[in-house]
């Protein structure tokens, strides 16, 4: 089951401060532990919503939002993607993650084709593969 661990800093995420060292570090031993049991798929930190847009649908039409956005009581931080048995066992990482008081970090159990159905799964497989293949291909790209 793969299950996206969803970081909600609370306002200092619209400060655009960095943590301290102490944290960092901290952080970076949690994200090493995840690693390591072989559970971390992906995990990235994101920029405030100054930096960002919000696109809303109505009447089959987009209209863009640019931030800040007013509303930021509870603005995602960052994620985390883990792969694991359980929804208790994604409790229990999210539960050892070291965030400072205040924080939140909410899990969402990620859909899977084969939720939608023997046929769905057969058929999705085989495309997931090679979106699979393209997004390895695009992050590589990406880092050189």
């Amino acid at each position: 089951m793969r299950f996206m661990m969803l970081m909600y800093p609370g306002p200092k995420a619209e400060a655009a401060v960095m943590p301290d060292d102490k944290l960092i570090a901290a952080m970076m031993k949690y994200n090493k532990e995840l690693a390591d049991a072989g559970v971390l798929l992906a995990l990235d930190g994101l920029q405030p919503t100054a930096k960002g847009a919000r696109i809303r649908f109505a009447g089959g039409k987009a209209s863009v939002t640019e931030g800040p956005f007013p509303d930021t009581r509870e603005v995602l931080g960052g994620y985390w993607m883990i792969q694991v048995n359980s929804k208790a066992e994604a409790i229990a990482w999210a539960s050892r993650c070291p965030a400072p008081d205040g924080e939140m970090i909410e899990i969402r159990q990620v859909f899977e084709a084969a939720d939608f159905g023997p046929e769905v799964a057969r058929e999705e497989g085989a495309r997931l593969d090679q979106i699979g293949k393209r997004i390895d291909q695009n992050a590589k790209a990406a880092r050189s």
